[in-house]
């Protein structure tokens, strides 16, 4: 477990729920779910479900269901529920008993609604999109009854099993509850609880179809499960009144410690998007590689770029749950990746823009080898070897012919010290023909070796460096955020705001350490930031290393 998993968990406004009814005897146990459609990957939204339903079932002793709300197969795939399983494990957390599906329950969810035909609180109505949006009414005005609202149940029954035989073609018509089509929450005007789709299912294949919707499948599949408290965020607020009518009506469950719903406020993060469909329109039109492209706010994303899961979780823990809406600042998530990685991530250099070095007055032929610290302030996590030779690369940021006092790296004429190793001095430099500096000519001080000269001398700068004949080649993918507003949700189309150095691709070296860096190791590449390599496209014979978090954060 991580440093940054907290012991203490801050009380909430769920969490007092919770108290109170395992206080008066309403539940003995809490039974969570963590409910995702299988439509796309999860992203940093979800992870705040997660760590919300898992972690309170793991506080209370009690268990949490995965469950998958299968209920529309066109947009579902198999890809997607690997992932989603392969998410929340990789989070840290491990569901009660088999994943569960929606589609479990399909035989049952179609005896409930038969039950609804049954006793006139269902019927099927023909009315197509259109005209059910236009006697569904407004905000302002009331919605007008359907003219097959009043099927007798014999005949709903009837025209309910020809919709299940597939006798009726796809949007001919619907299964829809009959409530209130003068109610002020719209969700509550006769809202569709079944629908016709002849589609093949992940997990039924062509037994079903007819699907039903959400908002039927959802409570009902609560109930089955017990759950004792559905947690959803505040956008399925007035959805509420639905899943207690739904329940509220079926035999099955008239307990009166029943499931409940309780809403939170969802994650709203700065210069990122948490719609699904927005975010696989990304992905669809090539904008980014992928749901796992470093920048996507994913999971897979952000654990492909470098982020652990600890610093996922504290991140969670340290935004609170309310129902207060809010725009989270980005610096935050940054922030909890910056702790964790500053205290365990091994060092290493990397010259990301190389510029050659050489040194006229070493005098070996063959590098020398000079021990370094793998972490400042942890002795336990030993030290490295760093060739040490006549020829170097650093940074061609890290060279100016001339600069003013702030300037403290390599000037013309005067020192620098070289990170881990000695003190040297630029006296010249070769140029190519367009005036960009190709080579520094560089002499050494050999009685200053380390980080504390035997001859005191002070100097001000410390540049990183890559002995040359060692040196590895690597790609290094410099990563800021995808888009350029605070809150690109908000304008008309993602294209608007787009980034357009979001990512920045740079071709330099490595210390030989670094040869057969492992996937999502994370490394403190010392002057530049985190890195890890890419899972996907990194190898022994291909070093790729993406940028996990600036040393501080640059893009504010």
């Amino acid at each position: 477990m991580s440093h940054m998993d907290s012991e203490v968990r801050p009380s909430n406004f769920i969490r007092n729920i919770i108290d109170e009814d395992l206080e008066s005897g309403k539940h003995t146990q809490v039974q969570t779910r963590f409910p995702p459609e299988p439509n796309g990957y999860l992203h940093i939204g979800h992870a705040k479900s997660i760590c919300l339903n898992f972690g309170i079932a793991k506080d209370y002793q009690g268990q949490c269901n995965l469950r998958f709300d299968d209920t529309n197969p066109e947009k579902e795939d198999i890809d997607y529920v690997n992932s989603i399983q392969q998410d929340v494990s990789w989070l840290g957390f491990q569901w009660s008993g088999d994943v569960r599906y929606s589609s479990n329950y399909f035989d049952q969810l179609h005896a409930y609604a038969v039950e609804l035909i049954e006793k006139g609180l269902a019927y099927v109505c023909f009315l197509n999109g259109e005209q059910t949006r236009e006697y569904r009414g407004t905000l302002k005005e009331p919605g007008k009854n359907s003219p097959y609202r009043d099927t007798p149940a014999a005949e709903n029954l009837a025209l309910f099993e020809k919709m299940r035989k597939g006798e009726f073609k796809e949007g001919e018509c619907a299964l829809r509850a009959k409530i209130d089509m003068a109610s002020p929450f719209m969700c509550m005007r006769d809202p569709i609880i079944y629908r016709i789709r002849f589609a093949h299912h992940h997990q039924t294949g062509d037994k079903w179809c007819i699907y039903p919707m959400y908002d039927f499948t959802h409570c009902i599949s609560d109930a089955i499960e017990n759950i004792t408290h559905s947690i959803c965020t505040l956008e399925f607020q007035d959805n509420r009144r639905l899943y207690d009518w739904v329940l509220d009506n079926l035999n099955d469950f008239q307990a009166p410690n029943r499931t409940r719903q309780y809403e939170f406020s969802r994650l709203n993060l700065e210069y990122t998007l948490m719609s699904k469909r927005k975010l696989n329109d990304l992905v669809t039109r090539k904008l980014v590689t992928g749901w796992d492209d470093p920048r996507m706010p994913t999971i897979a994303g952000l654990r492909r770029r470098g982020y652990t899961a600890a610093s996922i979780r504290e991140f969670c823990l340290r935004i609170g749950v309310t129902k207060q809406d809010n725009l989270v600042e980005v610096g935050m998530l940054d922030a909890c990746i910056r702790e964790e990685l500053n205290e365990y991530a091994p060092r290493a250099m990397a010259v990301l823009r190389p510029i050659k070095v050489i040194i006229e007055n070493y005098p070996n032929a063959t590098p020398e080898i000079i021990n370094a610290a793998v972490h400042p302030n942890k002795e336990d996590m030993g030290t490295r070897q760093l060739a040490f030779g006549r020829e170097l690369f650093i940074d061609a940021e890290d060279f100016k012919e001339e600069a003013n006092k702030q300037f403290k790296r390599l000037v013309m004429g005067k020192e620098v010290r070289l990170r881990n190793a000695y003190v040297i001095k630029a006296e010249r430099c070769d140029k190519d023909e367009q005036g960009n500096v190709t080579t520094i000519y560089c002499t050494y001080d050999a009685d200053t070796l380390g980080k504390n000269p035997a001859d005191g001398r002070k100097v001000k700068g410390v540049i990183h460096w890559v002995e040359a004949s060692t040196a590895v080649a690597a790609e290094f993918r410099l990563y800021d955020r995808l888009f350029t507003e605070t809150n690109p949700a908000v304008f008309e189309t993602v294209d608007e705001v787009l980034n357009p150095n979001s990512l920045v691709v740079l071709h330099g070296v490595a210390e030989a350490n670094l040869k057969h860096a492992k996937a999502e190791q994370a490394y403190q590449f010392e002057r530049e930031g985190y890195f890890c390599a890419d899972s996907k496209d990194s190898s022994s014979d291909r070093l790729v290393f993406n940028l996990t978090v600036p040393l501080r954060d640059s893009f504010a």
